[in-house]
């Protein structure tokens, strides 16, 4: 069975011990982990033999998730140590995350409703204090339930899970504990290294039985057991897992056009944590004045949504400040928030009114670029956002499920050159 949570980590003790901060860290994680991605990946990957013992997953995650290396790159790599066949789950898993985001883009109001009945939610956990009590607990990894506190305590501390104790913990916060789902799916987006708003979101929904209707996901003592090495076997797991209620998705609407940058424009390059490596986007020839690269979201949409995910993507922010300014010889600074303010600051010290920046997806960022875009146009700043090739290229196929996206796989790495 195939998840839609993807994530390939690994759990250090603590979020940078096995998860640095740095371009450099995660192309070397990859040039190691490429000579794997074949068939010891698709036998080894759904283990999850416990932190520091994880050598059959890639360790990427958190980087694909924040671009500070792309999808493309990374299946490349692999290829160029595994045919196409051979490193098929692997590339299947990368692509999951594409599908999934492409999925949302063409149906952001699954994102707003996410957020609306979470918010209801979280009201409720001011006012009912067995709520907050029970949530409390299962957060803290005190609900008396093997396997699911260890990764309670494990997720806090780490800011990663193993993409089956992803699926394992949703299914016991929703069935055995009866908890909210979107409070579930809140707490990994605080947590989480590679938290991204499709993913999580539509993960968490799939999960509960709303993202495919009927569809949901049981956790079973045998089946955790069977892939932790026999670590947890716990008890008195919810012997059903009906759907929390009748629902299906919406259809998908069109999927915006991507922009294009006119090529006598100076603009500055704003790169955010949705694409740290978006630099690579600019047309050739484009005149660049300067580089603003910020690890946070708009004032009013605060992002990332833990503190300790926060400080990771700062210190990535940073080292994406270094990498751009390099490869574009330009100058280079962090800007602390996508605030309008400082982005007219920016661009009168750069003397320029184009502001391109790589296209976020459904998300908080993208909600804050489009907030930021009204809030500049005033003073005749346009914000353009340019879509990767990778996405631009997969999203119109995420109609459907991801059984239907995965046969135009072999297309889509033809197109990609890969």
């Amino acid at each position: 069975m195939t998840s839609p949570f993807k994530s390939t980590g690994q759990a250090p003790d603590g979020h940078t011990a096995f998860f640095p901060t740095t371009r450099a860290a995660a192309l070397e994680r990859l040039s190691d982990f490429a000579p794997l991605a074949g068939r010891h990946y698709a036998a080894q990957r759904n283990r999850d033999p416990g932190p520091g013992e994880r050598d059959n997953v890639s360790l990427l995650s958190p980087y694909i998730r924040h671009r500070a290396i792309t999808e493309h790159e990374v299946i490349a790599k692999v290829l160029a140590h595994h045919s196409p066949k051979a490193a098929e789950k692997f590339v299947q898993e990368v692509f999951w995350r594409t599908y999934w985001k492409g999925w949302l883009q063409m149906r952001p109001q699954v994102w707003r409703s996410f957020l609306d009945e979470r918010d209801i939610e979280q009201a409720r956990l001011a006012r009912d204090n067995g709520l907050r009590e029970a949530v409390a607990a299962a957060e803290a990894g005190r609900s008396g339930l093997e396997g699911f506190d260890h990764w309670a305590r494990e997720l806090v501390e780490t800011g990663y899970l193993h993409n089956h104790a992803r699926m394992w913990f949703a299914s016991i916060w929703i069935f055995t504990l009866r908890l909210p789902w979107t409070l579930g799916a809140d707490f990994f987006m605080r947590h989480l290294l590679d938290a991204d708003p499709a993913s999580n979101t539509l993960g968490w929904r799939w999960i509960a039985g709303i993202q495919t209707p009927g569809k949901t996901y049981q956790a079973s003592a045998d089946n955790i057991a069977r892939f932790t090495d026999n670590r947890f076997r716990p008890t008195g797991l919810a012997p059903q897992a009906p759907a929390i209620r009748d629902e299906a998705p919406p259809p998908p609407g069109a999927l915006p056009a991507p922009r294009t940058l006119p090529r006598d424009r100076r603009v500055l390059l704003l790169l955010h944590g949705d694409d740290f490596n978006g630099h690579e986007l600019l047309p050739k020839g484009t005149n660049v004045a300067a580089v603003a690269v910020t690890p946070r979201g708009h004032p009013d949409m605060p992002w990332p949504f833990g503190p300790k995910a926060a400080t990771w993507v700062d210190a990535l922010a940073k080292d994406a400040v270094q990498h751009a300014g390099e490869a574009l010889q330009k100058p280079a600074s962090v800007l602390p928030r996508l605030h309008a303010d400082a982005l007219r600051v920016q661009c009168v010290a750069a003397s320029v009114t184009t502001i391109a920046t790589p296209e976020a997806p459904v998300g908080p960022l993208a909600d804050a670029l489009d907030t930021l875009a009204h809030e500049l146009a005033e003073d005749g700043i346009e914000i353009i956002p340019l879509r990767r090739t990778w996405d631009d290229l997969a999203w119109p196929h995420a109609t459907h499920g991801f059984f239907r996206f995965k046969r135009k796989i072999p297309a889509l790495l033809a197109r990609n050159g890969l």
